[in-house]
């Protein structure tokens, strides 16, 4: 064709119509044809690899010269006046789709590097508690001075994981979990360090324990029940005895007392009960409601909250329990949810300053699963969350597209809805 142009990566500019002669899966844009919009698709279609991109200026801006490259090698184009097509409202809902799974991928990578960490120092506690104890507490912090450093957050739902970590990722979960908490409720940053040291090491006195006593998705007898609560005290002994700080060995000790004084081990009540404990107690709680021994018995999110607050609320720090909501929201990342208009969706982010408008993937026969809709309550006002839903009830086509996490885990990043 004599109007096809040729421009080499370097000279692609903001305003010009790109024509990308690759297949939808060779390049990570929705439309193999598209204006340039930002710096950031400048970037990514010099990164492609490609010696030569397709332009259109008829439809958008005309290639300039490049420094010390004389006009005459330039190619002759017909002349038009440069048109700058400005990005439409699916354009836009699409990019910020893209913003927000970049997001979640990167959450997930950092959440994969922290699991790995807490396997290595809860794996070596024994062997080398020095060198444990300084690999949880440089992760703890790193993890707190995110959280300080940020005024508003997502907290994301990550993707299925490792089934043979998931004592590691309950206790990364719980340690996030209670460090978002922590910072929700205004603890004091050397208490939020305490917080999560704690969290990682709430089940240090599991590993002594029978593993098939610790691995049992079953009901335990009462002697199982009795010796499966002695991991809080073993698990304080051994901080003490490796050289953690008494207020982590005081949580771990407490991690499963209940403010009505039904806990174990030692039943404590009220003010008994210690802020770290407190803190960690609350969320440990939430998250074997949601990932159980047994996967058969596991809540979703909504209903794990619903759970505490209606039947357990006695065993909780209330001002607590109220902030946790608001950190994950009334329909926390992973809750299935139907919409005033009818769809079906599974919530997969929340912001706490907006726990009524969470961000949703969106069930749609007519949109590939690896583009699916994501849909930000914010900003459709027209659309609300009329109920939450079990994953059981689905449909199957339904089932595949949301995907459903097994097993329900957290970690958050920066919130796309801000700047």
């Amino acid at each position: 064709m004599e109007d096809t142009v040729y421009v080499e990566p370097a000279q692609l500019a903001l305003g010009m119509f790109v024509v990308l002669e690759l297949s939808w899966l060779q390049h990570p844009f929705s439309f193999s044809s598209f204006v340039i919009q930002s710096e950031e698709q400048l970037a990514t279609l010099r990164s492609l690899g490609l010696d030569k991109v397709r332009i259109d200026p008829a439809r958008g801006l005309a290639p300039r010269a490049m420094p010390g490259q004389p006009a005459s090698q330039l190619p002759v184009v017909p002349d038009a006046a440069p048109v700058v097509v400005p990005p439409t409202e699916k354009d836009i809902r699409i990019e910020h789709s893209r913003a927000l799974r970049r997001n979640i991928a990167n959450a997930e990578k950092q959440a994969a590097k922290a699991v790995r960490l807490v396997r290595q120092a809860t794996g070596k506690f024994s062997a080398e508690p020095g060198k444990a104890i300084a690999q949880a507490n440089d992760l703890v912090a790193g993890i707190a001075e995110s959280l300080l450093d940020n005024s508003e957050m997502m907290v994301h739902l990550l993707g299925e994981k490792d089934p043979d970590g998931e004592v590691y990722h309950h206790s990364l979960n719980v340690a996030v979990l209670a460090l978002i908490l922590g910072k929700a409720v205004g603890v004091e940053a050397e208490t939020l360090r305490t917080i999560g040291v704690a969290a990682i090491f709430h089940d240090l006195g599991m590993a002594q324990l029978p593993s098939t006593l610790r691995l049992t998705g079953e009901v335990l007898t009462p002697a199982e029940e009795h010796l499966l609560h002695d991991h809080c005290e073993i698990g304080a002994r051994l901080a003490l005895r490796h050289g953690l700080p008494k207020a982590v060995a005081v949580a771990i000790l407490q991690h499963h007392e209940h403010l009505d004084g039904s806990g174990y081990p030692n039943q404590l009540a009220g003010e008994q009960i210690g802020q770290v404990a407190r803190v960690i107690a609350i969320v440990n709680h939430y998250d074997h409601l949601c990932n159980p021994g047994n996967a058969v018995a596991a809540t979703t999110p909504y209903e794990a909250l619903s759970t505490m607050f209606a039947t357990r609320r006695n065993w909780f720090d209330a001002a607590m329990l109220a902030k946790l909501v608001r950190v994950l929201g009334v329909y926390p990342p992973g809750s299935i949810v139907q919409l005033s208009s009818g769809a079906t969706a599974i919530v997969i982010s929340v912001n706490s300053g907006r726990p009524l408008q969470p961000m949703l993937l969106v069930y749609d026969a007519a949109i590939p699963k690896a583009e699916a809709l994501i849909l930000d309550l914010e900003k459709t006002p027209g659309i609300n969350i009329s109920k939450a839903l079990r994953a059981s009830t689905l449909a199957p086509a339904v089932y595949e597209y949301l995907s459903p996490r097994k097993r329900v885990a957290y970690y958050f990043g920066e919130d796309m809805r801000t700047g």
